[in-house]
């Protein structure tokens, strides 16, 4: 019962950190950091690595290793919005740690619609199956696009109120 409802604590802090992430991007895209959703978005995927760490230990995990590198990005980001206040360069490490961290983000959506939604899971039992191999490719393919995109509109115009 406990792990159910943490499940699904870990799951909701998941999904509004995506959501709040992609309104983040959204923003740099347009040249504005709507400040509230950046706040939801770091610290609800801090959150959401951290609880990760919190489930019952099985051995290790990729699982792991995407947490990890998830909250040095968010570290990163965190860093370079409120320690370097975006100044200089740290303005694109702001930009790349985060559309990093929101792609580790959807990257492990992806790959828990694979093993829980059976149509996906008939799909891509495995996780080693052409389909699920070319979703998480496309998946990254776009975020290397939205990051190159955002990364060149938030560091060549002056930053918008948001």
């Amino acid at each position: 019962m406990i792990l159910s409802v943490f499940t699904l604590f870990h799951v909701l802090l998941s999904i509004l950190g995506i959501l709040a992430g992609f309104v983040m991007v959204l923003g740099l895209l347009s040249v504005r950091r709507p400040e509230t959703w950046t706040s939801i978005f770091l610290w609800t995927t801090v959150l959401t690595s951290v609880t990760g760490f919190l489930f019952p230990f099985h051995g290790f995990k990729p699982s792991y290793v995407v947490g990890m590198i998830s909250l040095i990005v968010l570290a990163l980001a965190i860093y370079a919005l409120n320690g370097r206040k975006l100044e200089g360069g740290w303005r694109r490490t702001f930009v790349i740690s985060s559309v990093t961290a929101l792609y580790l983000n959807v990257f492990v959506l992806v790959a828990q619609l694979f093993m829980k939604v059976p149509a996906l899971k008939a799909l891509a039992p495995t996780q080693t199956e052409g389909p699920f191999k070319l979703t998480e490719l496309t998946v990254l393919v776009i975020f290397i696009i939205l990051g190159i995109l955002a990364t060149r509109r938030f560091r060549t115009e002056e930053l918008r109120a948001a």
